[in-house]
């Protein structure tokens, strides 16, 4: 979706994709990314050897054993015992943004990486299989199809290995509502099935800091997961979980950098201080996520993480920006109300063409990252808190803005992971 402002008029457009990320008005202005507790949960068995069907039944919250479709490979329960090279590491969602960091981190520490990967990858499937060979230099990589749960489970059978631990790095390129639900809860389920057969007894899961406060669809279907891999490790002493929820990444941040270098107004939402974060650069995640493997203090945990220093508010991130370039401080402020606006009136069409469902969506998810902070929620205040937010890492977003305002912001392309 894009939002023009002129001076006559505010005017929305809806692509075809699009996506969710972080609370900068950068994400909505300029082309950028935005992109996490389970709540009370009933029983329901579910096959996944059939896609599911979503309906509006979807929003109730309902869970579904994870039943293995056929007898499960037999791997080895005390994975954490051997050399990491003995380790056998399914990672799916390798070819997304987080994944390749994460597939690269696996490999620097040794561990015997399987990417699971498409033959078409990348922004529209610009990258052929033999870019994915090399981009995954050090893996082993099998293309396969992860929201069908028949031709990955063939996958991994022709691998012939078993399968020690799970990754996933799936995540719904535009966040629509049946893309939220093909990815971030069938795909990512077939996933866990196909692993669990293998013989997977830990499922790495990267979330988002965002599901804390569900009002989102691919915020209910990350949720919908988590509850199902949860279950699934009360009913098995001998398979573990970590579940991951970053806050935001750099790239989602970093939009408005070359509009501040050519002597544009940095574009914030309200005064600039409706939300904040804890940025998280990627090598970081990655490396946190490795360390999800073997860390015994990681087992059976929600854990979110944003990176070092402080959380900072799109103002203060502005203010940085501006800073950094050499140049005079220089904001628009948009009113928050310009969104209330355009979502009722996109709600109201939905009703009439609901083949408007997805960009009705997208305008929530515009509203959302524009007003909500992505750190911690504070069960105790309700409140978001920056001081109870973890950090970890070394790579701060100045260091981050400086770079790209030296270098460009090539290899930080969005995509179809874009929301306006």
């Amino acid at each position: 979706m894009s939002l023009y402002l002129s001076t006559n008029l505010l005017h929305f457009h809806s692509p075809k994709t699009g996506s969710f990320g972080n609370c900068s008005a950068a994400q909505f202005i300029n082309h950028n990314q935005v992109i996490p507790v389970p709540y009370a949960v009933t029983s329901l068995t579910l096959s996944l050897s059939q896609p599911p069907k979503f309906g509006r039944e979807r929003f109730g919250p309902i869970t579904a054993s994870v039943t293995p479709t056929q007898s499960p490979i037999t791997a080895s329960s005390s994975f954490r015992g051997k050399n990491p090279k003995e380790i056998n590491v399914l990672v799916v969602g390798s070819t997304g943004y987080i994944g390749k960091f994460v597939v690269k981190e696996l490999v620097s520490r040794g561990f015997n990486v399987i990417a699971i990967a498409r033959e078409r990858s990348g922004i529209k499937g610009r990258n052929s299989k033999e870019d994915t060979l090399t981009e995954l230099n050090g893996a082993n990589v099998w293309f396969s199809d992860v929201t069908n749960l028949d031709v990955l489970e063939k996958s991994l059978e022709n691998l012939g290995l078993p399968i020690d631990v799970v990754v996933s790095c799936l995540a719904s390129r535009s966040g629509g509502v049946k893309d939220s639900w093909k990815i971030d809860y069938e795909a990512t389920k077939n996933s866990l099935v196909a692993g669990r057969n293998r013989g997977a007894s830990h499922f790495v899961l990267l979330s988002a800091i965002c599901v804390q406060k569900p009002l989102l669809e691919f915020q209910r279907a990350k949720l919908k997961f988590e509850a199902e891999l949860m279950k699934e490790a009360e009913e098995d002493d001998g398979f573990t979980y970590s579940i991951v929820r970053p806050t935001a990444f750099f790239k989602s941040l970093g939009g408005q950098v070359e509009l501040v270098k050519d002597g544009k107004p940095y574009v914030m939402f309200g005064d600039g201080k409706l939300c904040a974060c804890k940025p998280i650069s990627e090598q970081d995640l990655a490396s946190f996520i490795a360390d999800c493997m073997l860390e015994e203090d990681k087992i059976n945990q929600i854990l979110p993480i944003g990176g070092p220093g402080k959380a900072l508010t799109p103002l203060e991130q502005g203010e940085l920006l501006f800073r950094l370039a050499g140049r005079e401080p220089k904001f628009l402020k948009v009113p928050i109300g310009i969104m209330d606006f355009a979502i009722g009136f996109l709600d109201f069409l939905v009703k009439i063409f609901p083949s408007l469902e997805d960009a009705a969506e997208f305008g929530k998810i515009g509203r959302y990252y524009a007003a909500e902070s992505m750190l911690l929620l504070d069960p105790e205040t309700g409140e978001y808190s920056a001081e109870k937010t973890p950090s970890y890492g070394k790579d701060t977003f100045e260091g981050f803005l400086d770079r790209v305002l030296r270098e460009g912001m090539a290899g930080q392309e969005l995509g179809e992971q874009t929301i306006f």
